[in-house]
């Protein structure tokens, strides 16, 4: 095979072309004490996966605790602060910003608030967990306010990827919560081009702990709080990449001995379906598991037209597959709760985009995933396939992706937002778009602390403008 076909195409490329310094704070993701700490995190979760002895010393009471399994004490409640230098004060502070601030960008789709409510409960008595939830919280509160000095981060991640070790050798299900919440926080810190890297070794843990997007409880919701990551990573990828988490793990096996795909989607999908009647978070969290089979489908679709990579995957023709999932979403669309729907829409309204308001926070982004992931979709559509308006209409969804980032400014949707403003984004034609567009990125980035200039910089290149010409026109 001539190796010149394996480079990325132009769109590829266009999707990587995501300069850190339009991002605050980027020479953190530079820091060599920082990529040292990311690669001794992933030496911890990929020598645990495959069974290895990680060769990190336990802590003693870690040592006390593995002498005798029938006479494991119970483990120590309280948070201990005492492991770093950084005062006690200023520790207190990060996990009141935690409960505050952050956890609510990663209970977005969650009632329960398992993030705010049993996260800090379950890390009374796991240091590691602790020790992540401030070290995100920390480099939350440095992105946000400017910091590039003091990184309290650094030190509050390092003590967690140490105490993260002896969790991994006992097995202990936390450190598939703890692997997730530094995950995230290296993908808030860290190039978006790398996104793979940051969760790799993330997703080896959940097929040894056996935990799929039905799981219940903590666990159900550190999944989808991953899924949401391997989402926004596969689009980043623009049909390079698909899920690093096969889609066959994401839902319970398929019962009985029927194999066909087909039978497989109508399994999943009544699944989802029966889940949403009794949760009506599982039907938020729907949405992103069909963002994610567009992704892979695009995937497969660009392998085969550009590699001539036949699809074992798959045996349906391209054009079976995409209709079924086509029909997958329109059935999602359709089944939507009273609380998932706008409480308003209108179009005439003297703005730049349409208004849409949503009352539920769930509906919100699950609602923009649903028309982020149709412009997946109808960006491979098969040419005989004819759908009728507005559905078949790109644009449409794509105001449509800007209106409710525009109508809603929840934080945690902004930031699920990235990239489906991005995907929407580079079907606008009119510069007062391009300038709104632009205004939301910024928003995100000063109100959040999560990276999303960088995407702007992409837009510039597809509007073409000159770098920087649109954030000169923002001032």
């Amino acid at each position: 095979m001539d190796e010149s076909a394996l480079e990325p195409s132009p769109a590829q490329e266009i999707s990587f072309l995501s300069p850190e310094s339009f991002s605050t704070l980027d020479e953190y993701s530079k820091n060599p004490r920082f990529i040292e700490l990311q690669e001794e995190l992933r030496g911890v979760l990929f020598a645990r996966a495959s069974g290895e002895n990680t060769n990190i010393r336990t802590t003693p009471d870690q040592d006390a605790a593995d002498t005798d399994d029938n006479e494991q004490p119970e483990p120590k409640r309280g948070f201990d602060f005492t492991r770093v230098s950084i005062p006690k004060i200023q520790l207190i502070k990060y996990l009141k910003n935690w409960i505050i601030e952050c956890a609510p960008y990663l209970d977005k789709f969650d009632h329960a608030r398992h993030f705010a409510i049993r996260v800090p409960v379950i890390a009374e008595s796991s240091p590691a967990l602790f020790y992540a939830v401030l070290a995100f919280s920390a480099r939350q509160m440095e992105r946000k306010t400017g910091s590039d000095k003091n990184y309290d981060s650094l030190e509050l991640y390092q003590e967690s990827i140490r105490l993260l070790a002896p969790g991994m050798q006992a097995k202990d299900s936390n450190m598939l919560v703890t692997a997730c919440i530094l995950a995230v926080m290296e993908l808030m810190s860290g190039s978006p081009r790398n996104w793979r890297r940051h969760i790799e070794g993330c997703a080896t843990l959940f097929d040894l702990f056996q935990v799929n997007g039905f799981s219940g409880g903590v666990l159900q919701a550190v999944f989808w709080c991953y899924a949401r990551m391997e989402v926004c990573g596969a689009i980043i990828s623009g049909g390079a990449e698909s899920t690093v988490l096969a889609l066959r793990n994401w839902a319970p096996p398929l019962p009985g001995h029927a194999t066909t795909n087909a039978d497989a989607d109508v399994f999943v999908r009544n699944a989802f379906y029966q889940s949403s009647l009794e949760n009506g978070d599982m039907h938020a969290n729907w949405a992103v598991y069909l963002c994610a089979k567009a992704c892979d489908l695009l995937y497969r679709h660009t392998r085969a037209t550009e590699l001539q990579e036949p699809d074992q995957q798959d045996v349906r023709p391209f054009a079976s597959q995409w209709k079924a999932l086509w029909e997958e979403l329109q059935f999602w669309f359709k089944t939507r709760e009273d609380v998932s729907l706008p409480t308003l829409v209108s179009e005439d309204n003297g703005q730049t985009f349409p208004t849409i308001l949503f009352a539920h926070w769930p509906a919100i982004s699950s609602n923009q995933v649903y028309h982020a992931t149709c412009l997946i979709m109808l960006d491979m559509r098969p040419r005989q396939e004819f759908l009728p308006s507005p559905e078949g209409s790109a644009v449409w969804h794509a105001r449509r992706v800007c209106g409710i980032s525009l109508t809603n400014p929840h934080r945690a949707s902004l930031i699920n937002a990235i990239q489906p403003l991005y995907l929407a984004g580079r079907l606008l034609t009119h510069t007062a778009e391009h300038i709104a567009v632009g205004k939301l990125f910024k928003i995100i980035e000063e109100t959040t602390g999560w990276g999303a200039l960088w995407r702007l910089r992409d837009l510039e290149i597809v509007w073409g403008y000159m770098p920087g010409e649109i954030m000169a026109a923002m001032l």
